[in-house]
């Protein structure tokens, strides 16, 4: 049974419901359920649109639905495809059975597009959605995964957060479509060779959009319109933010601040990281080590320094607040036994409940925002539960297994609204993790806690511009790494350097690390109780790396007003910041072939050095004139070129006629 209510279309067939609707222009949402109804909308990524007007009509036994550049058909079997308007299939679902509706290819596998199978004693079912692959696809976004390829098409990806792992399921396809799978659910994608295969360990209900576009940019600007876009950067973030594991005190940090100043340095942002609280769950300073917060907010205002600070979403049972929040039930849950040990010894708040949501934000706004505070940290964003055992917990709005891919969104949502009935503009807060959406809630996303080595590094450039493409725009990384960096081992030194470089050209600009030798805590409680690293600020390291470090300091300066635009970009259409070649050159096709190298905005190639005693650099200069930067040579485009990249030079080359300034 097909019937068209609007800018819908039904297919009743059995015990399968499946919606086909235009959701933005160019574009599908596609639903499909075995339950009598559909979920509400509150676990959806997608915002609500203006309804497009549709045709239907059938042809050849098939139904037709055509929304501007994307059109629909629905088989008799009940199959899938979609087309460019220009006849071009894009993407078709993936069915092997006996009554192949074009008798082109009758099979006995019994193998069908959807396939919901029960829970037993749930209303749930465990998903897979299957696609035919595409010859000589490749496949970006996905958000951020630990591993140094850009093109993830032959990978198996899991669908859950982890500390240095966003989950961010939208793909962009070079055969000119964007697909977003808007389920929360614990999970797994493979774009196989021989298949595509979407999983869902929990769900209700498949959900997915889909758009058509002639190129990148226009396929991420309508992913963008659907799932909401950055509000506008404000203007301290486009500067360098300093920051360690952990500054310990209130004497401590400003000293720090004070020094940056004293050499002339720039720095737009510092730091206060996490167990600067009596307990976790408190939201709010030790008195012990931080005696006048107010004073310190206002001493780092008066030298132009905005203070950010660590927001954990833990409770522990010392906590002033645990009590009270268990008698509220704002805290996740475990299905068995006590919740205690979700994360060591604290339980977790269930940011899916908007009551927890208004009580955690009542408590940050009382302890920090009312001192002047309006940038936070929101860390342990995952959240980071003991062992992942996904299975073992429960949200308000669902089990783990069915929802739990929101929390990061939800966990940026709670500060934003926050912040935005206070009547501020223009919010950014530091997130370890996000989902589809999250970006509408000012999140800032950072790579995790990874490693301090040159592995590491390269990871992290197909991180960042996987996430950009993924509609998350706004994305940092702790420079030189997290874990592993000996601020007295010269190897270490030449991985921050690079690093450091990097950085300079990432969208935001931020030094971080548990740097060894480490450094013991300062009592037997509270907030004295955790050690810290070494120092981490630019010059711990050495006149080298200091001298270096200051050349880049003073290039991101000059880089900002051009940084401020490409925030403008990103906040008014959602453009990502740092971009793959192709973004910028669709039509060369050696563009779709680079890894290695990105743009940074319209006019700036960079060449990360990602190899240690890497000292020259191959790379690929597309059509037009460009300029190095670090030697003003001009080289003409399309074409393969090598140039020195000595320890204190990044190869970065900008269109020939632009920011001449560097």
């Amino acid at each position: 049974m097909i019937k068209q209510i609007g800018n819908k279309v039904y297919r009743r067939f059995d015990k399968e419901l499946l919606c086909i609707e235009s959701w933005g222009k160019n574009s599908f949402r596609v639903r499909a359920t075995q339950r009598h109804e559909f979920v509400p909308e509150d676990i959806s990524a997608l915002i609500p649109q203006e309804e497009c007007e549709i045709k239907v009509y059938e042809k050849e036994g098939c139904i037709e639905i055509e929304n501007g550049k994307l059109r629909c058909e629905i088989t008799p079997t009940g199959k899938l495809r979609f087309f460019h308007q220009n006849g071009r299939l894009l993407l078709e679902e993936f069915e092997r059975i006996r009554s192949d509706y074009r008798k082109e290819y009758n099979s006995a596998l019994e193998i069908v597009p959807r396939t919901f199978e029960p829970i037993q004693n749930a209303d749930d079912f465990k998903l897979t959605v299957r696609f035919e692959p595409v010859d000589g696809e490749k496949l970006y976004g996905m958000g951020q995964y630990q591993q140094s390829y850009l093109d993830v098409k032959g990978c198996t990806l899991e669908l859950a957060q982890r500390n240095s792992q966003a989950s961010v399921p939208f793909a962009l396809s070079s055969n000119g479509y964007g697909f977003l799978w808007n389920n929360p659910a614990i999970g797994a994608v493979t774009f196989g060779k021989n298949v595509t295969e979407w999983k869902a360990n929990s769900t209700k209900q498949m959900d997915y959009w889909i758009t058509a576009g002639d190129t990148p940019a226009e396929i991420e600007e309508a992913y963008a319109d659907v799932t909401g876009k950055v509000p506008m950067m404000p203007e301290y973030g486009t500067g360098f933010w300093q920051c360690k594991l952990r500054y310990m005190t209130q004497d401590e940090i400003l000293e720090v601040a004070r020094e940056y100043k004293r050499r002339g340095l720039p720095i737009s942002v510092i730091v206060v990281d996490y167990f600067h609280w009596p307990n976790q769950g408190d939201w709010k300073f030790d008195k012990d080590f931080w005696p006048d917060p107010k004073a310190m907010v206002e001493e780092l205002k008066e030298m132009g320094i905005e203070l950010m600070v660590s927001i954990w979403p833990t409770v522990e049972e010392t906590s002033e607040n645990y009590v009270e929040m268990e008698e509220l039930g704002l805290l996740t849950r475990s299905e068995y036994g006590k919740r205690l040990g979700q994360l060591n010894v604290a339980s977790v708040i269930d940011v899916t409940n908007p009551e927890t949501r208004s009580y955690v934000w009542e408590k940050i706004k009382k302890h920090y925002y009312d001192l002047g505070i309006k940038i936070f940290w929101l860390d342990e964003a995952e959240p980071e539960l003991t062992g992942y055992e996904f299975s073992h917990y429960r949200y308000f709005r669902g089990s783990d297994m069915e929802i739990g891919n929101i929390y990061p969104k939800e966990y940026a949502r709670m500060a934003y609204e926050g912040m935005e009935a206070e009547g501020q503009e223009n919010i950014v807060n530091l997130l370890r993790c996000a989902w589809a959406g999250s970006q509408k809630y000012g999140a800032l996303v950072w790579s995790g806690d990874i490693d301090s080595s040159f592995r590491s590094l390269r990871c992290q450039l197909a991180a960042g511009l996987n996430m950009g493409l993924a509609g998350l725009p706004w994305w940092t990384t702790d420079i030189g790494g997290f874990h592993g960096g000996n601020i007295h081992d010269p190897n270490f030194h030449e991985v921050l350097i690079r690093w450091f470089e990097f950085g300079a050209f990432c969208p935001v600009m931020r030094l971080h690390g548990f740097r060894e030798p480490f450094i013991p805590g300062l009592s037997d409680s509270g907030g004295g109780k955790h050690r810290s690293g070494s120092e981490n600020e630019v010059w711990s390291y050495g006149e080298e790396v200091l001298e270096i470090c200051t050349k880049y300091l003073q290039l991101r300066e000059r880089l900002r007003p051009y940084v401020t635009e490409l925030m403008q970009e990103a906040h008014e259409k959602g453009t990502p910041i740092m971009r793959p070649m192709f973004y910028d050159f669709p039509d060369d096709k050696k563009a779709w072939e680079i890894e290695d190298q990105y743009m940074f905005g319209p006019n700036l190639l960079v060449a990360p050095i990602l190899y240690e005693n890497q000292r020259e650099r191959t790379l690929y200069l597309p059509e037009g004139t460009w300029r190095n930067i670090n030697d003003n040579k001009e080289y003409a485009g399309n074409q393969m070129i090598t140039v020195a990249a000595p320890l204190d030079q990044l190869p970065v080359f900008a269109k020939a006629g632009t920011l001449e300034e560097l």
